[in-house]
C-alpha cells in the first residue's frame, strides 16, 4: 500500500487526514491553511502506529485546525475605492484614483494609478483593474509554465493548452483534453506560489488523481511544494 485516506474523532470533531509512505526515517505531521492534514510516514510502518501517533497528537491537530479555520474567509470584499490595498505577484499595492479621460492602470512607486472618467464607480476601478490583472497573467503565467515544463517534457507527455479564466473554488485544473486552466485571482499571488499551481496540475498530465503516485511525482520535481503551497493558502484564501 502506497498511501490511505483515514480519520480519528477528537472530541465531537472528526479530523481526516492523508498518509504518504514515503523513503524517510521519521513520521511528519503537518496542517496545511486549508484544512488538509498530511501525514508521511516512513515506508513499513502500520497503520496501527500511525494512529497511536496521531491520537498523541490529537491535541495539536485540532488547535492547528481551529487556528486556520479563524481566517475563512480571510479577505473582505473589495470595494474598489481610493487607499485600498491589492494584490499583485505576492506584494500589497494601494489604489491611487484620478480622474481622467483615459481609461488606464499603471503600477509605479507602491501604487495602483487607475485613470478614469468616473474614479467614484467602483464598476468601472475594478473592471480596469481585472483587465490589467488579465493582461500581466497571460505574460506572468507562460513565463511560469516555462520554468516547469522541461521537467515535464522528460517525461514524453503532451503539452497542454494554456487558458486563464475565474474560478470560484480552484487555482487551477487540467481537462481530459489537455487543456491547463488557471485562475485570473492567481496573479496575485507571488511567482512561486504560481509554480507550484502549475507544477501540481503538470502532475496530473501523468496521474490523474492525487494518490501517492501524483505526490510521489510532485515531490521529485518540487520538493518544496508544501511549502509553496502554504505560502499561497496564507496569502490568497
Amino acid at each position: 500500500m502506497n498511501g490511505y485516506t483515514g480519520s480519528i474523532t477528537y472530541g465531537r470533531q472528526d479530523i481526516v487526514f492523508d498518509v504518504l509512505f514515503v523513503d524517510r526515517k521519521t513520521m511528519e505531521l503537518a496542517v496545511h491553511p486549508d484544512s488538509t492534514v498530511i501525514i508521511k510516514a516512513p515506508i513499513g510502518t502500520t497503520e496501527d502506529e500511525i494512529e497511536r501517533r496521531i491520537r498523541k497528537r490529537a491535541r495539536w491537530l485540532k488547535k492547528q485546525l481551529d487556528y486556520f479555520r479563524q481566517f475563512d474567509p480571510r479577505t473582505p470584499p473589495r470595494r474598489y475605492v481610493g487607499g485600498e490595498s491589492h494584490l499583485y505577484l505576492g506584494r500589497q499595492y494601494r489604489l491611487k484614483l484620478i480622474e481622467g479621460n483615459a481609461n488606464q492602470v499603471k503600477l509605479a512607486k507602491g501604487y495602483f494609478w487607475i485613470s478614469c472618467k468616473d474614479r467614484n464607480d467602483p464598476n468601472k476601478v475594478k473592471d480596469l483593474l481585472e483587465s490589467w490583472y488579465l493582461e500581466k497573467a497571460q505574460c506572468k503565467f507562460m513565463e511560469s509554465f516555462e520554468r516547469c515544463w522541461p521537467d515535464f517534457e522528460r517525461l514524453d507527455l503532451g503539452r497542454p493548452r494554456l487558458q486563464i479564466r475565474r474560478m470560484k473554488t480552484r487555482w487551477g485544473s487540467l481537462s481530459h483534453s489537455g487543456t491547463l486552466t488557471l485562475n485570473l485571482s492567481l496573479i496575485r499571488a507571488p511567482r512561486e506560489c504560481i509554480d507550484y499551481v502549475i507544477t501540481h496540475e503538470l502532475c496530473h498530465l501523468k496521474h490523474h488523481d492525487h494518490g501517492p503516485d501524483f505526490y510521489r511525482l510532485l515531490e521529485k520535481v518540487m520538493p518544496d511544494w508544501e511549502r509553496r503551497k502554504y505560502k499561497l493558502e496564507l496569502a490568497l484564501i
